[in-house]
């Protein structure tokens, strides 16, 4: 830590840092891209151990330690960036508001997201609940609590990239017919694919497959 904090830009808000089950998933997560573009520095924790950790451990030398994982990231933006993100954000505004109404109580919210920038979505959790990575360790647990895991395993907040292509065409479909089969069937499999890129498992694989067979048929 005192090294990352040695080569630390002075604009930077914190110690960034994502937590995995491996080197290998953590470092093609869609978590990390808008960090990477910026140039900023994450840790990757891999060990079962560390997620214990940074639950005790909030700051490093004044320096908050920032999940990328979780809601409430802060990234230093200039005024065009923030422009751009709002403009964009406005035209997701009607998108964001569908999905939410088809994915129901699986998410608490649906809301445009600034840290991504290649992949359309991704589900983040709530600052102060598990995070992916914490609930499968939990999982694995032969003696859990399992009304603990209910209060922890928090809500998740899916988060779209409105600069996304997969993106901007749901918006036009979803734009013309809101009750098109296709769109719901598009929403659910974007969310499906983004429980297994933010590291959660999938609740209904049947389903996921059926879905998908559904879509290679069109």
């Amino acid at each position: 830590l005192d090294d990352y904090v040695g080569r630390m830009d002075d604009k930077q808000p914190g110690i960034y840092y994502i937590t995995g089950e491996s080197k290998r998933s953590v470092e093609t997560s869609p978590f990390l891209e808008k960090l990477k573009k910026k140039g900023y520095e994450v840790l990757y924790m891999i060990d079962p151990i560390d997620e214990y950790a940074v639950q005790q451990l909030k700051e490093f030398e004044g320096k908050k330690l920032l999940s990328a994982t979780k809601e409430g990231l802060e990234l230093a933006e200039d005024d065009d960036e923030k422009k751009a993100f709002e403009e964009a954000k406005a035209k997701t505004e009607g998108l964001c508001k569908l999905m939410k109404e088809v994915l129901d109580d699986k998410v608490e919210k649906v809301v445009v997201s600034n840290r991504l920038a290649d992949s359309p979505c991704c589900l983040v959790t709530g600052e102060y609940g598990w995070s992916a990575n914490m609930e499968r360790i939990m999982k694995a647990q032969a003696l859990r609590d399992a009304s603990q895991s209910a209060y922890m395993s928090s809500k998740k907040t899916m988060e779209i990239n409105p600069t996304n292509s997969i993106i901007a065409a749901l918006r036009e479909k979803a734009d013309a017919d809101q009750s098109d089969k296709t769109v719901k069937d598009l929403i659910w499999l974007l969310y499906d694919t983004s429980l297994l890129t933010s590291g959660f498992s999938l609740d209904e694989p049947a389903t996921f497959s059926s879905r998908i067979h559904r879509l290679v048929k069109l």
